[in-house]
């Protein structure tokens, strides 16, 4: 047996006992095995690397795939690119690790909706809201609800920011005028 063909039985040999550990579906692992080996590789290092969870691990994956065909590159070029080699090699804990992965594999796979949502971030926190009042947007910007919610402690807190949110009344009302905005450069409906 020559030996890329015994490495690539060791991986996929690694890859299944993953499989069973984690209870992986089996048309995850399927799709899994069915990768060139060096992409079925390098997603086994980064399930291994950042402990991931099933659900991590199949959410990173779909992410993967879904750049790697729009960009037309293999899964192991992601991995390879700077910022996904930083948060493996990094320092921190793996759960940190794992979610700051999913985070940059988001930001690269809806790169309009990533700069939709620091856009919102910046201009939430250019009104300089103090700690009991919360601006909240949907879960990635999938409505154009925006809530407010405020927690006080006793009525006086209570008086002092509704005044607050009262102030910021019209800068508010420009941030829920962005949620809704069909027609912008910053549209994340054509995200491919």
């Amino acid at each position: 047996m020559n030996t890329a063909r015994s490495e690539g039985q060791e991986t996929d040999d690694a890859i299944r006992r993953w499989a069973v550990a984690r209870h992986l579906p089996e048309a995850h692992l399927a799709r899994w095995l069915a990768l060139a080996h060096q992409d079925r590789a390098v997603l086994m290092e980064v399930a291994e690397t950042l402990n991931l969870r099933t659900g991590q691990l199949v959410g990173a994956f779909d992410l993967l795939e879904e750049i790697a065909l729009r960009e037309r590159i293999k899964i192991a070029t992601i991995i390879a690119g700077a910022e996904i080699r930083r948060i493996l090699d990094g320092a921190g804990s793996a759960p940190g690790r794992a979610r700051d992965l999913l985070d940059t594999l988001r930001a690269q796979r809806f790169p309009r909706l990533h700069r939709l949502t620091e856009r919102f971030a910046l201009e939430i926190a250019a009104l300089g809201l103090p700690g009991g009042v919360r601006v909240v947007l949907s879960k990635d910007l999938s409505s154009d609800e925006v809530r407010i919610e405020i927690c006080a402690r006793g009525g006086a807190d209570m008086l002092r920011l509704i005044d607050v949110v009262s102030n910021a009344r019209e800068a508010l009302g420009r941030i829920a005028d962005l949620t809704g905005t069909d027609d912008s450069d910053d549209s994340i409906d054509d995200e491919v």
